[in-house]
């Protein structure tokens, strides 16, 4: 009797000590934020309305009905007046760009985030165990991550992952990455470096479906520093809650909404296809039905559920569908679910204001919610990958940002997908104990009075019908 209580008392020890070994282990796997960094360029290389009509004046290809064109998109894309471009747009050598030109533009932005956000840190670069960098539209060899683990003369045994083609939604991407890695490895240090290389990527031709993308981007970048560190979760800012990652590549009309190549006279540039709202919105609905049950309340899941059977149990097919239908496409989509019951924060990628008013739209959020991602775009402009952490670092820069909420991180990319994630926010965040935060110069004069394009009064004739015969350009432009 002795003997069996004995293998029983065993036998349970052995059982509880599996189940705590188990939950402990899932402690080292928690991706955790420890401070991020964004970049911000020289004052010299500053983009005002006039000058981005000056570079677009150059391109000699150009028609009456392309410049315009071009200047509407510029006047309405809610881009402001200080975003940053690179050097050989002020030499004038957009069109002809050097390899050597894009990687200096690289490295004037890595050598700024990554000291700073180490420094800060008290890390020395020999500490990082992991390093993902992620430029879409820059391939060199050595590679990006070669050449910055040479400048910091890092571990011989860092991994390594060097990401390229994945577009805006590349961020994402490598803190999936990272986090992956986290739950085979303890007591790691990773750094993800991401920006956009524009500076070999201006495109000289005249198709209208590619020269848009020259109006879209601007120059920017972001060093994040990530731990599974028990001992660092206290210094941490966010804990990553989940990803999910969307990839639509298998459909033809997602794959082509977005693809660089060439136009009929040879020149290089990005194609944005008529069906890249429609992959967008695809995209983006298929995300959210995967991430929605991990982020929400289960009450708030029960009361969509319950409005959905009783709408169908309610609607009259044969009454009205076929205008729903064709309405759909300009109203946009609603979820129909309030994503405010577990989401504190929107981080939405700024592609530009009708991806902000879409995702606002779908979401059903108000002026506050997309405030961050509006004033991003407006200060900052379309940086790509890094877009996300300059909108995350207005919320801090706000103070908006406190112990327990939860900040929804949405992207879009190329090929064509969609990631999201959601972050906690371990702790209050203070913008006076981020040193740091790339909005710390100018965060009191936002958000403005107003956001509207000067270009609008000054050059309102872009508006007005020309006969490309007799027009001439105003002084000010040649």
């Amino acid at each position: 009797m002795d003997l069996l209580v004995m293998l029983s008392s065993l036998l349970i020890s052995y059982l509880i000590f599996k189940i705590w070994k188990h939950i402990d282990s899932k402690r080292d796997q928690n991706c955790y934020i420890l401070d991020y960094q964004c970049h911000k360029p020289s004052d010299d290389r500053m983009v005002s309305t006039q000058f981005s009509g000056d570079i677009i004046l150059r391109n000699k290809h150009l028609r009456l009905n392309e410049y315009k064109f071009l200047l509407k998109a510029i006047v309405s894309s809610g881009i402001g007046e200080q975003t940053y471009a690179p050097r050989l747009f002020f030499e004038g050598r957009e069109q002809h760009p050097t390899l050597q030109d894009g990687i200096s533009e690289m490295e004037e932005f890595y050598i700024d985030t990554i000291e700073k956000v180490l420094e800060r840190n008290k890390i020395s670069p020999s500490e990082i165990d992991i390093l993902v960098v992620n430029v879409s539209m820059l391939n060199s060899t050595p590679s990006l991550s070669a050449r910055i683990i040479k400048h910091y003369k890092m571990r011989e045994d860092i991994k390594v992952f060097n990401l390229t083609a994945m577009g805006c939604s590349a961020s994402v991407i490598s803190i999936d990455i990272v986090k992956n890695i986290f739950k085979t490895y303890k007591n790691k240090l990773a750094l993800v470096v991401t920006s956009e290389s524009l500076s070999p990527n201006w495109y000289s031709g005249n198709n209208r479906s590619m020269i848009l993308a020259n109006c879209l981007f601007r120059s920017g970048g972001c060093a994040v520093l990530l731990t599974n560190k028990r001992s660092l979760s206290r210094r941490a800012m966010f804990k990553l809650r989940c990803l999910v990652r969307t990839h639509h590549g298998a459909r033809d009309d997602s794959y082509n909404a977005c693809v660089q190549k060439e136009d009929e006279l040879g020149h290089i540039g990005v194609h944005l296809d008529k069906t890249l709202p429609k992959a967008a919105t695809r995209a983006f609905i298929d995300n959210l039905k995967v991430i929605t049950p991990k982020i929400l309340p289960v009450t708030e899941l029960l009361r969509f559920m319950l409005c959905l059977l009783l709408k169908k149990l309610r609607s009259n097919p044969s009454k009205g569908s076929t205008n729903v239908t064709q309405a759909a496409p300009k109203a946009g989509i609603k979820a129909g679910i309030n994503f405010k019951t577990g989401i504190d924060h929107f981080c939405i990628h700024t592609g530009g204001k009708a991806v902000i008013d879409a995702i606002g739209y779908s979401l059903d959020l108000n002026e506050y919610d997309l405030e961050p991602a509006r004033m991003t775009l407006h200060r900052f402009g379309n940086t790509s990958a890094s877009s996300l952490w300059y909108v995350l670092g207005y919320m801090e820069a706000k103070k908006r940002l406190k112990r327990g909420d939860r900040v929804f991180m949405i992207s879009f990319g190329a090929g064509f997908k969609c990631n999201s994630c959601v972050w906690e926010v371990v702790r209050d965040l203070n913008v006076g104990e981020s040193l740091g935060n790339v909005w710390n110069h100018c965060i009191d004069q936002y958000p403005p009075k107003s956001i509207l394009n000067p270009f609008f009064e000054k050059y309102g004739w872009i508006h007005e019908e020309e006969d490309p015969d007799t027009f001439k350009m105003p002084e000010g432009f040649m």
